[in-house]
């Protein structure tokens, strides 16, 4: 049983080194962070030269949940023209209130220290990526 159980695993472990298919996390890596600290979110954010939405949630909010998954594909889809910094808003509440943030999910652009979009509530994942491609496109300006 245990010799079936390596076999088909080593199999498994050869299809997948073997596939055509190749995947990177690295680059979205770098592209998705946490904000750590109020001076994390001034050097990453506000001193960055291209555009990062900011993803102000918390960890109990259902809707905040929902959004996660789609934000983050989406700016993965950009290919590093945008950065995604996520805020909890309870770890870091100065923050949120700095930015009048009073409910949660809340989608912010900014770029060059300044806040240039914002997006409230759960939305589409059409609406974020129309939202986000044209942050994109402007920053280019």
């Amino acid at each position: 049983m245990q010799r079936q159980l390596a076999n088909l695993l080593g199999n498994v472990t050869r299809q997948v080194r073997n596939s055509q298919r190749a995947f990177s996390v690295t680059a979205q890596r770098r592209e998705i962070f946490k904000v750590q600290s109020s001076e994390d979110f001034d050097k990453k954010v506000k001193k960055s030269q291209e555009p990062v939405v900011v993803d102000f949630f918390a960890t109990w909010c259902n809707p905040c949940k929902l959004l996660t998954p789609r934000i983050e594909s989406i700016v993965g889809e950009q290919q590093g023209l945008i950065k995604l910094a996520k805020v909890d808003i309870d770890e870091h509440s100065e923050l949120a209130l700095d930015y009048d943030v009073g409910a949660v999910p809340v989608l912010m652009i900014m770029q060059n220290g300044k806040e240039v979009q914002r997006m409230v509530g759960l939305q589409d994942e059409d609406k974020i990526r129309a939202w986000v491609a044209t942050a994109v496109k402007n920053a280019k300006q």
